[in-house]
């Protein structure tokens, strides 16, 4: 139970962190109009933070989806509202791609472990 809370609160400081430097001003912001890297770095962070999440509660995978791409949502609304970041539905897509392939990874995991433990009781 000790690590399952250590494991929220760790959950809940790194979306802290990416919210921080997601938001976080850029002086001479120069982006190209699509940057694979960028793109690429969104899909990461949310199969990361995704993945984490639904490990954490894998009975609300459903909602812990949705939550998660509300975030990105959620993300691109204040980068556009702050001025000095730039909006992109490319950017939301690359989180939703990120949500998607934790869902994928996770939901997999989770069968190869039942079946793993259905083998192991008969």
């Amino acid at each position: 139970m000790f690590e399952v809370i250590w494991m929220r609160v760790g959950w809940y400081l790194a979306m802290a962190a990416v919210t921080v430097l997601a938001l976080m001003p850029i002086e001479h912001l120069q982006l190209p109009v699509f940057d694979w890297w960028d793109k690429a770095q969104h899909a990461l962070a949310f199969v990361a933070l995704a993945g984490w999440a639904l490990l954490l509660w894998p009975v609300h995978a459903f909602r812990v989806v949705l939550g998660m791409l509300a975030y990105g949502a959620g993300i691109e609304a204040a980068q556009w509202a702050v001025g000095w970041r730039f909006a992109e539905w490319a950017d939301l897509a690359a989180d939703a791609v990120g949500v998607m392939v934790a869902w994928m990874m996770v939901n997999g995991w989770l069968r190869f472990q039942s079946r793993k433990q259905e083998r192991a009781v008969s």
